[in-house]
């Protein structure tokens, strides 16, 4: 069941999506070579609690820490520990938070150093499939399937590969809802969009082959071929006017 959120509840998930834009300023300007992906979890994990928000993902389903940090060729769902970044690398940093009873929840991938001409590429073709995605919506038109449709050929124009095992879904009470959103599909298709849905929307685009597997660690994906991986996310609310995305700073 799609559950449609009031302004009311928009707010509270809106509280949550400030509190993530400060935890990617954050990270982003502490992020360099030599540190480790443990050291970023930690600066996420202070500024969620000092801004009175929970780390969403610590302990949902058993996964042990603040943030998932993948990468290269890890997609989602890295356990952040002692792997330490290095100049050239791409990291993809996954974060929710929940604040009066709400939750949010963005991805950033970003570049470590000067990176490959490639992995500019494929940063830039998740974001711009992410952005794709939301610009599909028509108001009282869309359905998921043209988001996903819509992110699916902007991959597709960069020549990578689109995962299909993880998808993007609604947001609100619960960190997953209703309905699933993939990055792939058919126009047409899919649960009708209407004003006050919230939606968390996030490609995960990869250089070579999409498939992927899980590590021997029980969560950190990754793809199959070893090539790298990015991921993009927004928390976004769709309106009578058009949308709006919450965790991104204009």
């Amino acid at each position: 069941m799609i559950e449609l959120k009031s302004d009311r509840e928009i707010g509270f998930v809106r509280e949550g999506a400030e509190i993530l834009k400060k935890v990617f300023k954050a990270v982003e300007e502490a992020l360099q070579d030599g540190m480790t992906t443990g050291e970023l979890d930690a600066i996420a994990e202070k500024v969620i609690i000092d801004s009175g928000g929970v780390p969403a993902f610590k302990g949902y389903r058993g996964f042990p820490k603040t943030a998932c940090i993948s990468l290269n060729e890890e997609v989602v769902h890295g356990i952040p520990g002692p792997r330490k970044l290095k100049a050239g690398d791409v990291v993809s940093f996954d974060v929710g938070v929940k604040i009066n009873g709400y939750y949010a929840d963005a991805a950033r991938s970003w570049p470590v150093g000067n990176v490959s001409a490639e992995a500019k590429k494929l940063i830039e073709a998740a974001k711009n499939a992410f952005q794709s995605g939301v610009d599909a919506y028509q108001v009282g038109q869309s359905r998921i399937g043209d988001i996903s449709y819509a992110i699916e050929k902007k991959i597709e124009s960069y020549g990578f590969g689109i995962v299909r095992e993880y998808v993007g879904h609604g947001i609100g009470r619960l960190l997953h809802e209703e309905p699933q959103v993939p990055n792939y599909g058919r126009k047409g298709q899919g649960p009708r969009m209407e004003p006050g849905l919230v939606l968390a929307i996030e490609p995960m685009v990869t250089v070579g082959d999409p498939a992927v597997e899980v590590s021997s660690d029980g969560w950190t994906v990754i793809t199959r071929d070893r090539k790298w991986a990015s991921h993009w996310e927004e928390t976004v609310v769709f309106t009578e006017q058009g949308y709006l995305i919450l965790t991104r700073d204009e």
